[in-house]
């Protein structure tokens, strides 16, 4: 379970309804500024510069990749076999 609060005078204050019963003992891991600037240093790159991008685009046994699958799941997933 995750609940949105906020920190103020020293108090977590839940910024929802919280199903939880009075003086029940709960852990707390903050998100914090340095969470944040983690992710500033690093961005997320695009799928397309990654040098796995493309190596098959030269093939011609492939054709279009939704087919390619169907094909392959069609061996798989018989429907004489359970």
């Amino acid at each position: 379970m995750s609940i949105r609060a906020i920190y103020k005078d020293g108090v977590f204050k839940p910024l929802e309804e919280v199903p939880v019963e009075e003086g029940t003992e709960v852990d707390v891991y903050p998100r914090t500024d340095e969470r944040k600037q983690d992710k500033r240093k690093r961005p997320w790159k695009s799928v397309m510069d990654s040098p796995a991008f493309g190596i098959w685009k030269d093939r011609e046994d492939i054709g279009d990749g939704v087919d390619y699958v169907n094909r392959i799941r069609k061996y798989r997933h018989r429907p004489d076999q359970n």
